[in-house]
């Protein structure tokens, strides 16, 4: 992955999604009674939705009908990207013999339609769930299932980051060779990481006040079972950490240079650009 790249994408992160949350801040006050129909009804729609409550004050009328047109569209894109990650990342494993052979099969477009199908057939299950249990409680389900596993990838990425820093100071490779080079490092990645464990040790309190056992399974159901997977794996296969001075850091990385090296030349065919098309190059 190219990192002059992924520049734009952090600034439409900052605009629309940094900017849209400040803004709906601005507007709606911490006490609006409308924010908690989303906690105190079973079934809820896009009432609950902060920019509805943000366009109600001011007034917009009809806005309600549109965010609701939005939010099928944007579940509609979600689940299909979902799909699309879930099935190739299945395929993906099984190439490199972390799963099922069978899954390696694709139609003559490249489409893996056994591993799609797998993935695919955990969608009616959703269904079923929000008959019977609620909209709302299963989306509170989902959404401790997802943060918990979530935080643990971003755990393991910290962690896979602070190896990576720690080989290239033994191999005594500088980081100022690379293309990008993170502030604050590396107690940076040693604060995240341990922010983000006491946040998904704590973030499933609620389920204790009272007890309840739907809650405190789904919002901590990740670890053991991360634990369970991560040992099984290193036990079945005999495999251990790689020392430092062994961690590969070469290869792949021409490969790197010369979609880099394209880059910058498409770069300077399109000629010097003023400041609004840099801007919307940004955007």
């Amino acid at each position: 992955m190219n990192l002059l790249r992924c520049s734009p994408a952090f600034f439409r992160i900052l605009v629309f999604y940094i900017g849209g949350v400040f803004v709906i801040g601005l507007i709606v006050p911490s006490t609006a009674n409308d924010l908690f129909i989303a906690t105190t009804q079973a079934t809820t729609g896009a009432a609950a939705s902060p920019f509805v409550v943000a366009a109600t004050m001011l007034g917009i009328r009809g806005l309600r009908h549109v965010i609701n047109g939005a939010i099928l569209i944007f579940v509609l894109s979600a689940a299909n990207s979902d799909l699309y990650i879930g099935s190739r990342t299945l395929y993906g494993l099984a190439l490199e013999g972390k799963a099922p052979k069978i899954f390696r099969r694709v139609n003559r477009m490249g489409v893996p339609w056994p591993a799609l199908l797998f993935c695919t057939a955990f969608c009616p299950n959703n269904e079923s769930l929000t008959s019977s249990k609620g909209s709302s409680r299963v989306f509170k389900y989902f959404v401790n299932l997802v943060s918990t596993f979530g935080a643990i990838t971003w755990m393991c990425i910290l962690y896979t980051h602070i190896r990576f820093m720690k080989a290239l100071k033994v191999q005594g490779i500088s980081r100022d060779t690379l293309p990008y080079k993170a502030p604050f490092q590396p107690y940076g990645a040693y604060f995240a990481i341990v922010g983000t464990a006491i946040i998904t040790f704590f973030k499933g309190f609620d389920a204790f006040l009272p007890f309840k056992a739907d809650g405190f399974v789904t919002a901590y159901i990740g670890i053991p079972a991360f634990v369970f997977f991560l040992s099984f794996w290193k036990i079945r296969f005999r495999e251990h950490t790689i020392p430092l001075a062994e961690v590969d850091l070469i290869s792949g990385k021409k490969q790197i240079d010369d979609e880099e090296e394209r880059y910058l030349a498409e770069q300077e065919a399109r000629g010097p650009r003023t400041r609004w098309q840099k801007l919307w190059d940004a955007l």
